[in-house]
C-alpha cells in the first residue's frame, strides 16, 4: 500500500479478511494483509519456511514427549539441511529458488534465520528450561527472529523498485514486543502445549512456587488451579506487562519513520497480543485455552477499533 492510503482503504481491507478462516500464525497474518502485495507474499514465504522446522520438532514432542538422545543427531541434521536452504547454490529446488529471491529482494536479516536455527537445535538437546533466563535467550531465536522478520518487513522503504533497509536498529526495536507476545503466547497456550507435552515455563521458578512439571500437567487437564500456579502465572504476567511498556514506547519511536499502512500492522500485531493479555486473571481465571483464547468476531471487532483510531492520510 501507497503512503496516500487512507482509513477508508484500510476498511476495505478489513472487509475482505475472513476471520475464522485464519488459523494459523494469526496475528501476523491479519497484521501483514495491509502491506502491499509483494511484501505481504515475502512475509508468508519466510514464515513458511520457518514453520516447516518448527513443526518438524514440535510434533515429534507432541507424539513421544522427548526426542530421545539417539535421536537428536538426525534432528540436528535436519535443522542444518534446512539452514542450506538459504546458500545460493546450483540447486533447482523451487522453494529454495523463491526463498533465496525473498532474501534478496526485501534484503532479509540472514541472522533471523540463523538464531532461529539456534532456538531449534536448542529444542532438540533440551527437555524445558532450567532458568527464566535460559528462557529468554531461547526467546531470542524462538520470537525475537520472526518479529524482526516482521518488523524489519514494516520499516523498508520502497526506492525506484528497489528497497532499502530500515532506519532503525530492527533487533531492539523487536524484542520489546516479541518478548511480550511470547509471553503472553506461552501464558494463552498453556493448557494446549502441556496436552501436547510441551512447557515452558522454567524449572527454577516452577520449583520456586512449590509446583511440579507433573502439577502443572494436572492443571492442564483439570485439576484445580493452586496458589502456587497463580504465582507462577503472575511472575511472568507481570514481565510481560514491563515489555508491553517498552513495546509502546518503540512503536512511538519507529512508527513515524514508516509508511501508514506498516505502521498501522505494527499496531495490529501490538492490540491483538494485548487482547490476550488483557484476557489473563492471575487471581481468579482458570489459564484454560478456552478461556484465553478470543473467538474471531472479537478479533475482528479488535481490528476494527485500530484502524478507526489509527489518523487518516
Amino acid at each position: 500500500m501507497s503512503a496516500n492510503y487512507n482509513r477508508d482503504q484500510f476498511i476495505e481491507v478489513f472487509n475482505s479478511i475472513e476471520f475464522e478462516k485464519v488459523l494459523d500464525h494469526p496475528n501476523i497474518l491479519i497484521a501483514a494483509r495491509f502491506w502491499d502485495v509483494e511484501r505481504y507474499c515475502a512475509a508468508k514465504v519466510c514464515y513458511r519456511f520457518m514453520r516447516v522446522i518448527d513443526d518438524l520438532i514440535d510434533n515429534h514432542k507432541a507424539a513421544n514427549r522427548l526426542i530421545a538422545p539417539e535421536e537428536r543427531k538426525d534432528f540436528v541434521a535436519d535443522v542444518n539441511d534446512w539452514l542450506r536452504m538459504i546458500i545460493i547454490s546450483e540447486d533447482c529446488n523451487p522453494e529454495k529458488v523463491e526463498l533465496i529471491k525473498t532474501i534478496e529482494r526485501f534484503r532479509i536479516p540472514l541472522w533471523t534465520l540463523e538464531d532461529f536455527a539456534r532456538s531449534m537445535i536448542y529444542d532438540i538437546n533440551n527437555d524445558g528450561f532450567a532458568t527464566l533466563d535460559d528462557f529468554l535467550e531461547y526467546a531470542r531465536g524462538a520470537s525475537v527472529a520472526p518479529a524482526s522478520i516482521f518488523v524489519h518487513l514494516c520499516g523498508l522503504k520502497a526506492e525506484n523498485g528497489t528497497y532499502t533497509e530500515p532506519s532503525f536498529n530492527v533487533r531492539d526495536a523487536a524484542t520489546p514486543c516479541a518478548v511480550f507476545s511470547y509471553l503472553v503466547h506461552i501464558i494463552r497456550d498453556f493448557q494446549k502445549d502441556q496436552f501436547n507435552n510441551l512447557n515452558y515455563f522454567a524449572d527454577d521458578l516452577i520449583l520456586k512456587y512449590g509446583l511440579t512439571r507433573t502439577e502443572m500437567r494436572n492443571i492442564a487437564h483439570g485439576s484445580p488451579v493452586t496458589t502456587g500456579f497463580r504465582k507462577l502465572m503472575e511472575e511472568y504476567y507481570l514481565l510481560a506487562d514491563r515489555h508491553r511498556l517498552e513495546t509502546l514506547d518503540v512503536i512511538k519511536r519507529i512508527g513515524p519513520s514508516m509508511e501508514p499502512a506498516y505502521r498501522l500492522s505494527l499496531e495490529i500485531i501490538f492490540s491483538l497480543y494485548l487482547m490476550v493479555f488483557e484476557r489473563i486473571d492471575v487471581e481468579k481465571g482458570n489459564f484454560t485455552s478456552y478461556e484465553l483464547n478470543p473467538q474471531p468476531a472479537e478479533t475482528g471487532e479488535r481490528v476494527y477499533n485500530v484502524i478507526r483510531n489509527f489518523p487518516s492520510f
